[in-house]
């Protein structure tokens, strides 16, 4: 069963455009140490639309042999025709990935037939579990009458991925298939709502920001594990800012993109194209991003933030002995949540069952 927060990570660019291969692994493991359940290569948030076919199977492959079987891959599979599909599946089950990720058909409008159609002759011909991945932002919808029948039917089709920021639509997926197959997974792709999924019965999500803070994602799935709701509930609302600066402040992904490279890594340039005054926006964006960061205590990011009136940001600092240092209003504690991090690292964490 696919659960846990997997992190749909980015794809770095030389000057030049091409795959910086060198940065993406070291990405991949950074992700893996810092106790991400899993990864989710070729997603939205990796720009896959934006790479040839080879490239997207080019990126499996590297993320693969970086991973080496520590963690469940995900793969995103979402191709322009069933041939394409096919191939990417076949690929992706040999390079050892626990399940493929496919949206409904995109670009053109299609009935709720043939989308059902559609992914019943995948799941009849895939070497590989499917999580069918419902984002009407940029796909046909997958419905929740489709979805239940796939589900009831298809036992190649293993779950949902769900990015369509609908929670009443997620609620009533869980209604109509958890009861029958709770072994079905129901993942959210909005990190704005990931706790209250949690709570309600899904089983984990995608989450873009986990690829920039995987540290405090985790932390918040740990302590629902836990049980310890107000702690998750408090690490949720403060990550709301920081959330709503990366996701909404410009073109994405490109927040996510200023965020992970706050966080040092090389992501270059990207292959959309930004006009001169989104680039200048985007410098803005990125102190705030900066800001935002530090005061939750990622010192790393501090030299790129620019207060008004041109003061940067002071890093936070860790305190002598117990004590915790207080964070700014609106931060989080960061520094304590990384060091509890790290002690749950060095024992079995149990958040990922393939």
């Amino acid at each position: 069963m696919i659960r846990g927060i997997l992190t749909p990570n980015l794809v770095p660019f030389n000057e030049d455009g091409s795959i910086n291969e060198d940065e993406l692994r070291r990405m991949i493991n950074w992700l893996i140490e810092r106790g991400v359940s899993g990864l989710y290569p070729n997603g939205s948030t990796g720009e896959f639309i934006r790479l040839s076919f080879e490239e997207r199977q080019r990126v499996i492959k590297i993320v693969a042999e970086e991973n080496r079987g520590r963690v469940p891959i995900l793969a995103g599979a979402a191709e322009s025709n069933l041939t394409m599909v096919l191939e990417a599946c076949r690929t992706y089950a040999d390079l050892g990935c626990c399940a493929v990720s496919i949206t409904g058909p995109y670009y053109y409008k299609v009935s709720q037939e043939s989308i059902e159609h559609f992914f019943r002759e995948v799941a009849k011909r895939s070497p590989i579990d499917i999580l069918l991945y419902n984002i009407p932002q940029f796909s046909n919808e997958i419905s929740v009458p489709v979805v239940t029948r796939l589900a009831m039917d298809c036992p190649r089709i293993v779950g949902i991925k769900d990015s369509s920021r609908d929670f009443p639509r997620f609620l009533n997926t869980l209604h109509a298939i958890k009861p029958q197959r709770p072994d079905f997974s129901c993942m959210i792709g909005c990190e704005e709502i990931l706790l209250p999924s949690l709570l309600i019965g899904g089983d984990g999500g995608t989450i873009a920001t986990s690829g920039v803070v995987p540290e405090v994602i985790m932390k918040l799935y740990q302590e629902f594990l836990a049980g310890h709701w107000d702690e998750a509930k408090r690490i949720q609302f403060k990550l709301l800012d920081l959330i709503n600066a990366m996701l909404y402040g410009t073109n994405f992904p490109e927040g996510f993109r200023a965020g992970m490279s706050l966080r040092g890594f090389q992501l270059g340039t990207t292959r959309q194209l930004l006009s001169p005054g989104e680039q200048s926006d985007l410098e803005d964006i990125r102190s705030k991003i900066a800001c935002l960061l530090a005061d939750c205590g990622f010192s790393e990011a501090a030299g790129a933030c620019r207060r008004p009136g041109g003061r940067e940001a002071a890093p936070t600092t860790r305190a002598a002995g117990p004590k915790r240092t207080v964070p700014p209003a609106g931060g989080v504690e960061v520094e304590g949540i990384v060091r509890e991090v790290m002690e749950r690292l060095r024992t079995p964490r149990g958040s990922t069952r393939q």
